[in-house]
């Protein structure tokens, strides 16, 4: 498994933040590479576990499914969709207050290929080709934020 990490410190409290990120099928409203997304299902007994969101990337369709659920601190999805060369993607969004008023947003993928070396390889290098798509999730969260601020 290879990790790939991103943070942030956004102008915001992690409540405030947090409830961008819980509304779980508006991400398409604020990550401008996402041409749409919608709720596919919601967790067994109304809990956040379980629930899917579609998430359209041009012609490519992923399904998103919520693993850990802990407000307003962690967020964390399995992705499918992606080529079968990808075993598992798991998006994990942690929020940690740093001040009043500023958060440290850190967005963490783990990406599972293989065990063989070619494999984890390719691992490493699927990790560093998701730095950009991290970036841009962050740089989304924190202009949505802005814009509801002014």
């Amino acid at each position: 498994m290879a990790e790939i990490r991103r943070t942030r410190t956004i102008a915001a409290d992690p409540q405030t933040i947090w409830d961008v990120l819980a509304d779980f099928g508006a991400v398409s409203f604020w990550a401008d590479f996402v041409d749409h997304s919608c709720l596919l299902e919601h967790g067994a007994a109304g809990s956040m576990i379980g629930t899917s969101r579609r998430v359209q990337l041009g012609r490519s369709t992923l399904v998103e499914r919520i693993t850990d659920f802990d407000p307003p601190h962690t967020l964390a999805y399995d992705i499918e969709g992606l080529p079968p060369l990808v075993r598992h993607l798991r998006s994990r969004w942690t929020l940690r207050p740093i001040a009043r008023g500023l958060t440290e947003v850190t967005l963490t993928n783990a990406v599972t290929i293989g065990t063989n070396p070619v494999q984890r390889l390719a691992e490493r290098a699927f990790g560093r080709g998701s730095v950009t798509r991290l970036d841009q999730l962050l740089d989304g969260l924190a202009k949505q934020l802005e814009a509801q601020h002014v």
